[in-house]
């Protein structure tokens, strides 16, 4: 496996470590611990970090290195509109999301609680379903209808 083909898995896993970061912070925040939601939370969005860097990494690297463009979905029929309704929502969501995780963060680590949870409980969702269909999304391309 090339170092090109590394890429996609990559990226599925730090979109599953969010997800699961995000849920055991929100599991963690109902139940009073808070060093441990911080954690989770803080955890959260360095991987989300990485996720960015490795995707246009990848991105930049298939296309303005290579010269292969995008990768193809494959699959035919109705999973197609279900596969780019999903792509869409969640390319969209993660570019409005970003700088409101970021306020968010930025709430917690200095102390304005009250704002702090304001927001995340708009912030938490989205940023959640980011994290899950940016999972969907891998699978759909690399494992249901293998990309070209």
């Amino acid at each position: 496996m090339d170092l090109l083909q590394i890429f996609p898995h990559l990226n599925a896993a730090l979109n599953a470590t969010s997800g699961v970061l995000l849920l055991c912070g929100f599991m963690f925040i109902m139940r009073s611990r808070v060093r441990e939601h911080r954690f989770c939370m803080l955890s959260a969005s360095i991987v989300s970090a990485l996720f960015l860097v490795s995707y246009v990494s990848h991105h930049s690297l298939r296309t303005y290195y290579l010269g292969l463009g995008p990768t193809r979905f494959t699959g035919e029929g109705i999973v197609r509109p279900i596969y780019f309704t999903i792509l869409t929502s969640h390319t969209i969501l993660a570019a409005l999301v970003t700088p409101f995780v970021l306020v968010t963060l930025w709430r917690g680590l200095k102390g304005r609680y009250d704002k702090h949870k304001r927001l995340a409980r708009l912030v938490f969702p989205v940023w959640l379903y980011v994290s899950v269909t940016g999972v969907v999304v891998y699978l759909m391309l690399y494992h249901l209808y293998p990309a070209r």
